[in-house]
């Protein structure tokens, strides 16, 4: 493997880590499901993701 190589699959597992990929993960999972399926832009689904580990108090979520 080049260093190149590497340094991509640590990017990308850097990125997974810390969930940067969710929005293409979304993305990828709704046009599976239905190719003409409506999606949210990223800024949207930021948004409903933000709201949805403010409302559930399980998910932990911390300001800091």
């Amino acid at each position: 493997m080049t260093i190149t190589t590497v340094g991509k699959k640590v990017w990308r597992f850097i990125q997974e880590l810390t969930d940067e990929t969710a929005y293409e993960r979304y993305v990828e999972h709704a046009r599976k499901h239905d190719a003409a399926a409506e999606v949210m832009d990223r800024r949207e689904f930021e948004r409903c993701r933000m709201d949805q580990r403010e409302a559930d108090p399980k998910n932990g979520f911390r300001c800091c």
